[in-house]
């Protein structure tokens, strides 16, 4: 059993070209015997945002605070705190902050 809070973890930095303002920590990996997802938060700074960018497996996002739009190959949505979002594969995907950032879990199969 593991427990850890987020503050515990590293936050790595995005920023620049296909990234503005954005921030990841890994929760749950791989290293700590998780057997087959990692769990990460994502930190998008006010009107910060993700690539456009799609994976080769699904994976799972939960929005916990602030909002934004999702941009996905068939338009763009409105994402707020509690929307849980189920991203197939190869779905084309990309998170916007809105004037007060964007905070969201993403898990993911390890690849």
């Amino acid at each position: 059993m593991i427990k850890r809070n987020q503050r515990d973890s590293e936050a790595l930095r995005f920023d620049g070209g296909e990234y503005r303002g954005c921030s990841m920590r890994r929760l749950i990996t791989e290293a700590d015997g998780a057997p087959s997802f990692s769990m990460r938060v994502f930190t998008l700074d006010p009107h910060g945002f993700t690539p456009f960018h799609a994976h080769e497996h699904e994976h799972e996002v939960y929005i916990l605070a602030g909002e934004g739009t999702m941009r996905t190959d068939t338009g763009t949505l409105s994402v707020r705190p509690g929307d849980s979002i189920l991203l197939g594969p190869l779905d084309q995907h990309q998170f916007t902050a809105g004037a007060a950032g964007l905070e969201f879990l993403c898990c993911v199969p390890h690849h």
